[in-house]
């Protein structure tokens, strides 16, 4: 396990002045109140609603790590697409004292244009398990990827893995994360899932309107409302289908 001194990134900074920023990044409120994200622990996660900015985070460490903003190992130059937010060039990232052997990228919206990539590039298929990801379905292809690919000793970037995970797969990739860092990794992981922010230990960072603050495990409204719903799921479904559950999200 590494040592909080020794993690690959130690802390995130936003420029005083960011410049070039996208609208609706810009008017972000983790850009308007993120001073310094410190991470002082291998497995650090971030949550919050969706349009919170933390995938938005999440991709700009990446980019600014040196890795493809599509995906993949430091080695990936590929795009289908230029859509990612310039924050990267906004953020200093500081860096602790060991350098990473691995490292990787993985989002989620964007990972069938990374398995296409990987085929094409063939001499990499024996490393992701020695079978297309392309012919595996969304998830085996995910957990195939992280239990062949990911080496140890290195930066794992992640955003929202659950997508493509049941909940048994999920429990499946809390035993790579730890496989992980045991064998001195650092993982950074934007994530909705309750499941996957259970694991023991991880650092929990809450994007909302007030900015970016940790928070602990059992007071995430992941936990609680995921929680609510499963402990009496007849009550809730009758209080969400019922006028007077309709609010301004009624989509009739």
């Amino acid at each position: 396990m590494l040592d909080p001194m020794d993690l690959y990134i130690r802390q995130v900074r936003l420029k005083d002045k960011p410049q070039d920023l996208e609208d609706y990044v810009a008017s972000l409120p983790l850009i308007q109140h993120l001073d310094a994200l410190r991470l002082e622990r291998p497995v650090t996660f971030l949550i919050g609603e969706n349009g919170s900015g933390k995938s938005t985070l999440l991709e700009a460490i990446a980019l600014a790590a040196g890795f493809n903003a599509e995906g993949g190992g430091r080695n990936f130059r590929f795009s289908t697409q230029n859509t990612h937010s310039q924050l990267y060039r906004n953020l200093t990232l500081i860096r602790g004292a060991k350098r990473p052997r691995d490292g990787y990228f993985l989002r989620a919206e964007s990972f069938y244009n990374l398995a296409g990539e990987i085929d094409r590039m063939g001499d990499l298929i024996e490393s992701y398990g020695g079978r297309s990801l392309l012919r595996q379905s969304h998830g085996e292809s995910f957990l195939s990827l992280m239990l062949n690919r990911f080496g140890g000793q290195g930066l794992y970037l992640l955003d929202e893995p659950e997508a493509a995970l049941s909940p048994s797969r999920q429990l499946s990739a809390l035993a790579a994360f730890h496989w992980l860092e045991e064998r001195q990794s650092q993982l950074i992981i934007a994530t909705h899932s309750p499941i996957l922010m259970a694991y023991p230990g991880a650092h929990i960072f809450q994007l909302d309107k007030g900015g970016l603050s940790p928070v602990e495990y059992r007071q995430t409204e992941c936990y609680q409302l995921t929680r609510r719903f499963l402990e009496n799921p007849e009550k809730m479904l009758r209080y969400l289908l019922s006028d007077s559950g309709a609010g301004e999200d009624d989509p009739r």
